[in-house]
């Protein structure tokens, strides 16, 4: 082992910051909050993919920053997702994150309807999608049933946050997001995931900190 590497967290994060700034320098495709949101994601993934792969639509950084801001709901479509966003930041600006996909109500429900517990996770949600945030790192089922009940409902979710990753319905479920004029942060595609998901979470979280 190299003893002369340094192992303090912050620090090699911000030598990874710094070793991404220099391999994309200016003219960056992102500036301001969007290049800071990209960044931390590329330090999750070391995927440079994403500088063309990001997208930006409605008012997503400044609206998903307003409601971290004011102590909003998170929705993750997966346990993997929450446990990745950072709890001290939530902790700090009062906001919870919840994941339903497990709850004895949804799996039960999702048995008798024969229905994916994604889709029915969406639905527990409700109460918690107007002013809130919608993360999905994974299920496309989780990003259709949102559309769907958004419409349905006429309900305005602060930002939506659209990472589905694999081969079945994750670029479809993602374009589907990408027609409307909702508030979005979507990676095009089929990459994605819950890490970066989480990331992209915890960098507006970090900016709502430091700007609050």
């Amino acid at each position: 082992m190299n003893s002369k590497i340094n192992s303090d967290p912050q620090s090699i994060e911000d030598r990874s910051f710094r070793i991404i700034e220099e391999e994309v320098p200016e003219p960056r495709p992102y500036s301001g909050a969007k290049w800071q949101v990209v960044r931390r994601m590329i330090h999750a993934s070391a995927d440079f993919d994403l500088l063309s792969l990001v997208h930006f639509q409605g008012n997503a950084v400044q609206g998903g920053l307003d409601a971290l801001q004011s102590g909003c709901s998170i929705i993750t479509d997966t346990q993997m997702v929450k446990s990745g966003i950072t709890s001290t930041r939530m902790d700090k600006l009062g906001c919870e994150v919840k994941c339903f996909v497990s709850d004895p109500e949804v799996v039960q429900n999702a048995k008798q309807k024969q229905q994916t517990r994604s889709k029915l996770a969406v639905e527990k949600a409700i109460p918690d999608l107007r002013g809130g945030i919608f993360v999905v790192g994974n299920a496309p089922t989780a990003l259709y049933s949102l559309l769907e009940i958004i419409s349905r409902e006429n309900l305005q979710p602060a930002l939506i946050v659209a990472m589905p990753v694999g081969f079945v319905e994750a670029v479809e479920s993602k374009d589907e997001v990408l027609k409307t004029d909702l508030p979005g942060i979507t990676v095009k595609g089929r990459k994605g995931g819950s890490s970066l998901a989480a990331a992209c979470v915890n960098s507006l979280a970090e900016m709502a900190l430091n700007n609050g």
